[in-house]
């Protein structure tokens, strides 16, 4: 299923999909031996969705998740990290963009009166509401859900839910870029920098410098087509990710940040998977990941 500038989908297609290959990765770290957190509604989340019809991915694409666990995993555990440290620093509104099955609102122990609020599509949000509600879990801080596509005007509707910028605000923008077109993401964030107040913090799991050059690019897409090939062989089908990607060059996240009064620092993701002690396959992706993890502090508007 291609995109276009207006598509939207249900938790078990297009985008919608990805957030359930991430719930089976929450899942399979949760059982291993040593998790680096622990996501007991994954699961629910899975069972759910085969209720519905929907197919745990097989072959090579349950291999590619396989693959890429540790990642996930610390990707789950940085950004679990930096709520904790914003409650710890005293901020009590959080903001989770393209929240997808994140149940952060229910699994972290938030500071008193917290509000956690969730933007996605209503139909992601509907499906895990449902979910939860099914399995009788309560979110541990006030959780406020905004459906609405992060490509129309969400600011009202988060204002409208009960929003309040003139507090600070914890935002996260974890596995969400790939899936916006450039200009969408420029207002993202020109978006998020207009609702914050000073001492807002922000986390991003960004694109580097580097990931549009045509080296990289060409590089990519050889080893993706190599591994769509190898796929094919063995009676598999593994999805071009840029079917669902936009991929085009865009704003550096850092650099954008520090232009608009956020005082950042950027972590690679290798970097970051050897602060947990993880790490990938040498076999994938050429053995790195071409992201990085950004946060900041809003200084001055």
């Amino acid at each position: 299923m291609a995109r276009t500038d207006d598509d939207s989908w249900d938790v078990t297609e297009s985008v919608g999909a990805t957030a359930l290959a991430v719930a089976m990765a929450r899942a399979n770290e949760t059982v291993s031996e040593t998790p680096l957190f622990t996501d007991p509604y994954a699961q629910m989340f899975l069972d759910a969705a085969a209720a519905r019809g929907w197919r745990p991915p097989t072959g090579a694409m349950a291999q590619r998740i396989r693959a890429i666990g540790n990642y996930a995993a610390s990707r789950t555990k940085w950004f679990d990290e930096f709520f904790l440290a914003a409650g710890a620093a005293g901020i009590r509104q959080s903001v989770i963009l393209a929240a997808g099955l994140d149940a952060r609102a229910w699994r972290l122990p938030w500071i008193h009166d917290s509000v956690v609020f969730e933007i996605d599509q209503p139909q992601v949000l509907q499906f895990k509401e449902e979910v939860l509600t099914s399995h009788r879990v309560t979110p541990k801080a006030r959780h406020v859900a905004v459906p609405v596509d992060l490509r129309q005007d969400w600011p009202k509707a988060l204002r409208d839910a009960g929003f309040d910028a003139s507090e600070p605000t914890a935002w996260s923008v974890e596995g969400l870029l790939p899936y916006l077109p450039a200009d969408a993401q420029d207002l993202l964030f020109e978006r998020i920098t207009e609702l914050s107040a000073r001492d807002s913090r922000i986390a991003v799991e960004a694109f580097t410098a580097g990931f549009f050059s045509e080296d990289h690019l060409a590089q990519r897409r050889e080893r993706i087509a190599q591994m769509r090939a190898e796929a094919a062989e063995a009676g598999d089908d593994l999805p071009d990710p840029e079917r669902l990607w936009f991929v085009e060059d865009r704003a550096h996240v850092p650099d954008w940040l520090n232009e608009h009064c956020w005082d950042v620092g950027a972590l690679p993701a290798d970097d970051l998977m050897a602060r947990y002690h993880r790490s990938l396959p040498a076999d994938t992706t050429e053995g790195t990941m071409s992201t990085e993890f950004v946060e900041g502090v809003l200084l001055e508007k």
